[in-house]
């Protein structure tokens, strides 16, 4: 059997058509890989900032019925942070902003919502938590700072009873 030049036509076609591909994967894949270690890492930072929001959401309904017991007298709590000050080496921002929801029965207010907001700064991730307490919470503006050495949740309970006023608010 006699080849001819034929087979080596085969092979300069082979190389013509694999080299290119081989110096596409020589970029491809670093820019690939690349991409998604930022995808993982966007991802991880914001479910780790939804756990502090959550956390700190639930930190702050606790102090709320510690204090809305009938037996707790009337004075002021303050809480330490109870969040890392740091995600991925960033510190983050809270806000609250409180809405009421009403009795469908008797269209009296029954519940306060307070709608946490936590913001990774420099990046800009946000995430949001929301914390029911009952209809005699005052929730003071303020905000909270992650890296702040006074860091944490301020309540004060004024009055007696289940009826008090609530006034919660964060401290820097």
């Amino acid at each position: 059997m006699v080849r001819g030049d034929n087979g080596m036509a085969h092979i300069a076609i082979e190389y013509v058509i694999m080299v290119p591909v081989l110096i596409l994967q020589i970029f491809l894949f670093p820019l690939t890989t690349n991409w998604i270690m930022s995808m993982w890492t966007d991802n991880r930072r914001t479910l780790a900032l939804q756990d502090a929001a959550s956390h700190l959401g639930s930190a702050i309904q606790q102090l709320y019925f510690t204090l809305n017991e009938g037996e707790i007298l009337a004075g002021t709590v303050t809480l330490k942070s109870p969040v890392p000050p740091l995600i991925d080496g960033f510190p983050y921002v809270g806000n609250v902003a409180q809405r009421t929801a009403l009795d469908s029965n008797s269209n009296e207010t029954s519940i306060i919502i307070l709608e946490l907001t936590l913001t990774l700064q420099t990046l800009g991730t946000t995430v949001h938590a929301s914390v029911i307490l009952g209809q005699n919470v005052d929730w003071q503006n303020s905000t909270f700072v992650s890296n702040s050495l006074n860091a944490g949740i301020k309540a004060e309970k004024i009055g007696s009873g289940t009826d008090a006023l609530i006034k919660i608010s964060f401290t820097s």
